[in-house]
């Protein structure tokens, strides 16, 4: 399954602070339908991501009824994104 999602870059500003893009609802709702038989805990589904020419693994996070992408730090340095930009990804699930 593969995903095009854009959305604005936000920061979670918990004891370890990161970057999230929050999957559309339809594209959570997708996702939900699929994450039984990927997760490996905690709701966690594992997915590729790209954004720009950064690719890397990760895995989508369940907050408020939808799902969030974190973004890796050297994968945001490369792109030049920051907190609030809108950036295009494509996430992959493999089912």
């Amino acid at each position: 399954m593969q995903l095009e999602v854009t959305g604005p870059v936000f920061e979670w500003r918990g004891p370890a602070p990161h970057h999230f893009v929050a999957l559309p609802a339809d594209d959570a709702a997708l996702v939900r339908e699929v994450a039984a038989a990927v997760t490996y805990g905690w709701g966690m589904v594992p997915v590729g991501v790209h954004m720009g020419a950064a690719r890397w693994t990760t895995a989508l996070w369940p907050r408020d009824g939808t799902y969030v992408v974190p973004l890796k730090l050297a994968a945001r340095r490369s792109e030049g994104v920051v907190t609030g930009d809108v950036v295009d990804l494509v996430v992959s699930i493999d089912v």
